[in-house]
């Protein structure tokens, strides 16, 4: 439960939140549309509005937000509900070699995301590095979305960019991935992927559903699911997950990605995306991940 919201002229503050740490949050991979002002404040764009949020001292303050907004798209967005110090000690009771990286990301949580965003933003993900992937977002938001400030626009849902073609999102520069990114703006629009159908179908159907998308794959599948759809049992592997868990689990021997997904559905079962996140960052601080998409 949120604890102590108060109102502070046009800001909210919120005290006395456990286990969320803004910057590990917001820096950890999981969305690409932020700006970060300072250490601990950023600009963000989600469900079409603004948020300006500073974290200090253990206080959550969100400047010029009415109460409605809290309740309605942030505290949701955050998962500021949900009990992250349960799921931290199943990962580490389960893994014991996650202990000390859960202790230093301790305020990791994943966000919920708008499905359509990031739907577009994890295709855009695939084979570009962060920095490239966030200027992408920006770019298509500037160029189709809503403006919300003098430097931050929306993104765009599917009707804005209806008739938006190959070409134009080439021009922005996103490469092959602009035949992706049209044809998962056709399946939306024609009902072929729904949001709410997607969530509430099992984890392999839904899977499967969206990997109709041109140029998706299971581990852009599973980024959506993840951060978007509720699933947090989704397990994104790439090839540096793939490369973490065969040193941590198997002695780093070659496994196939069935094997690695079969044991990370083992081991941590309905955490196993939360667990994903302490893993890319025990890979982050290894090296071995370096601001990849």
């Amino acid at each position: 439960m949120i604890m102590n919201a108060e109102k502070k002229g046009k800001d909210l503050i919120i005290k006395e939140l456990k286990d969320f740490d803004l910057a590990q949050t917001m820096e950890c991979g999981q969305c690409f549309h932020f700006v970060r002002v300072d250490d601990e404040e950023y600009e963000i764009s989600a469900y079409g509005k603004f948020l300006r949020v500073r974290q200090e001292k253990g206080k959550l303050v969100l400047f010029d937000t009415p109460k409605k907004d809290l309740e309605n798209i942030w505290k949701g967005y955050f998962d500021l509900e949900r009990d992250y110090g349960k799921i931290k000690r199943f990962i580490v009771k389960r893994s014991p070699e996650l202990k000390d990286i859960v202790k230093k990301n301790n305020g990791i949580r994943i966000l919920n995301q708008e499905f359509f965003e990031t739907l577009m933003s994890f295709i855009i993900s695939q084979n570009n590095r962060i920095p490239r992937i966030k200027s992408l977002v920006a770019s298509i938001s500037e160029k189709w979305g809503n403006r919300l400030t003098d430097t931050m626009y929306s993104f765009p849902d599917a009707k804005q960019i209806e008739k938006v073609c190959e070409d134009d999102f080439r021009d922005l520069k996103t490469g092959f991935r602009a035949a992706y990114l049209c044809d998962a703006v056709k399946k939306v629009l024609s009902g072929d992927i729904e949001d709410n159908k997607l969530k509430t179908a099992p984890l392999k159907e839904c899977e499967d559903m969206l990997c109709d998308i041109k140029g998706v794959g299971p581990k852009v599948a599973n980024c959506i699911m993840l951060f978007s759809l509720g699933k947090r049992e989704a397990f994104p592997i790439d090839v540096w997950m793939k490369r973490i868990m065969e040193e941590l689990y198997f002695g780093g021997k070659e496994q196939s990605l069935k094997t690695i997904s079969d044991l990370a559905k083992e081991k941590f079962g309905e955490y196993g995306g939360y667990a994903q996140q302490y893993l890319f960052a025990y890979a982050r601080e290894q090296g071995a991940v370096k601001n990849n998409g």
